[in-house]
């Protein structure tokens, strides 16, 4: 038997099935945790319980007057997560840059991977490991350096997996412009990066 779409759910959950909520709520509650989670990145992070919560609540607040209106129930919940971001952010005396401020130079803080192994000569099992610990470890790091309009378009392409134009739909831009700031976002991001990228980048055409 097929499991019910989103939208079937909502709909239910609209109509008083509060089990239908437990099933969007299950669906969806640990992609929309990271997300919120890295996108409020290190200096809010502690926030990251509150900001879930209060997603969810106005799920809830909305649930009588909610219509898909052509976008799925996903991209909705996370427009929720983001508008919520950003008045924390706000909140908190952070200013989003402006759309031109993309085009200014940058360069990440302190020097990419000083002192890694190269991949190739890595150590198997433990070293191995631990080389790829600390890789995730620089790419929350090099995350958190994105303004904050490219680390969301980031995360929900890439970690999330949401096409691009369901990604301009959620933050509530043109295509375009979401695709821009997934390019200066993958572009910083490498440059972040540095040596661990190096060799991989000799194998991609």
């Amino acid at each position: 038997m097929q499991a019910p779409s989103d939208d079937a759910l909502m709909a239910a959950y609209a109509a008083g099935d509060v089990a239908a909520f437990e099933q969007l709520y299950a669906r969806h509650q640990a992609g929309l945790y990271r997300f919120i989670r890295r996108l409020l990145g290190s200096a809010l992070s502690a926030q990251t319980d509150e900001v879930f919560q209060d997603t969810w609540l106005r799920v809830v607040h909305a649930r009588a007057r909610w219509q898909p209106q052509g976008a799925s129930f996903r991209t909705w919940l996370y427009t929720l997560a983001h508008h919520r971001v950003i008045d924390l952010w706000r909140r908190s005396g952070r200013e989003l840059p402006l759309e031109h401020d993309d085009d200014a130079p940058w360069e990440p803080d302190g020097a990419a991977w000083r002192g890694w192994p190269a991949p190739a000569s890595a150590a198997p099992h433990s070293d191995e490991l631990a080389f790829w610990r600390r890789a995730g470890e620089r790419l929350l790091q090099c995350l958190d350096e994105l303004p904050l309009p490219q680390r969301s378009t980031f995360l929900l392409h890439h970690d999330d997996g949401l096409p691009l134009d369901d990604v301009a739909r959620t933050l509530e831009v043109g295509f375009e412009t979401a695709k821009t700031r997934l390019r200066y976002a993958m572009s910083k991001l490498r440059t972040c990066m540095g040596a661990y990228l190096a060799p991989l980048q000799g194998g991609v055409k």
